[in-house]
Order: structure tokens, then sequence, then C-alpha cells
């Protein structure tokens, strides 16, 4: 009788992917709170001034690197963040076209090659 083991995995709660995790349950916990006028959006402090950033969609890449996609004042944005320096306020705003539903954020596959926003 064969006597292969089985390779056991194990988490390591440093990568990316388990901030990633835990950014998607926060967001999704926030925009459950959220009524039809309003979508969620990330207020970034760390520029010097403020930014809000409606966030379409989140990614990462292991080790310790995610990605958030968006808009800045409408224009198509990306913001490349270590994982150690997350720091972010979720916040609402009221959504600009009302004939479209409230806007909610997608989470990406980080090996889909596609673009996210």
């Amino acid at each position: 009788m064969d006597n292969f083991l089985t390779p056991i995995s194990i988490r390591d709660y440093n990568h990316a992917d388990w901030k990633y995790e835990k950014i998607l349950e926060q967001i999704h916990d926030f925009e459950a709170t959220l009524d039809d006028d309003h979508e969620i959006a990330l207020r970034l402090a760390s520029f010097g001034t403020s930014i809000t950033m409606i966030v379409t969609n989140v990614s990462y890449q292991n080790p310790d690197i995610l990605y958030f996609y968006g808009l800045v004042n409408g224009k198509k944005s990306q913001l490349i963040q270590h994982a150690s320096q997350l720091n972010f306020l979720l916040t609402s705003i009221e959504r600009e076209d009302k004939t479209k539903p409230a806007r909610r954020i997608g989470f990406a596959n980080p090996n889909d090659a596609s673009d996210p926003i």
C-alpha cells in the first residue's frame, strides 16, 4: 500500500487574498445598508487631500497588492495599494444617474485579465 500524504494547505494571513476577503465582507455588509439612491465610495486621505473614488471593482495580487478600480471625478481610475497601507473610509454617495440602478462593487478574480472597470 502506498503511503502518500495529502499536502496540508496553511493559510498565510499576511497575504493580500485574506485582506481582500475581509474587505469584500465589509463592503457587502456596508452595501446592504444602502438604499437604491446611494452607492458606495471610498474616501482616500493619504494623498495630501481627500479624494473620493466610486469603486466598481476590487482585485488583488499575492503576496501584498490590492487593486481598486473605479471613477475619480468621473474619470476612469485605478488605485494600486500595498496591503500594509490599507486605510480608507467606506462612505455612501448619492448616485448621479437616477435612470440606472445603484452601482455595487464587483470583485475580480486576480487571474482574469479582462478590464475591471
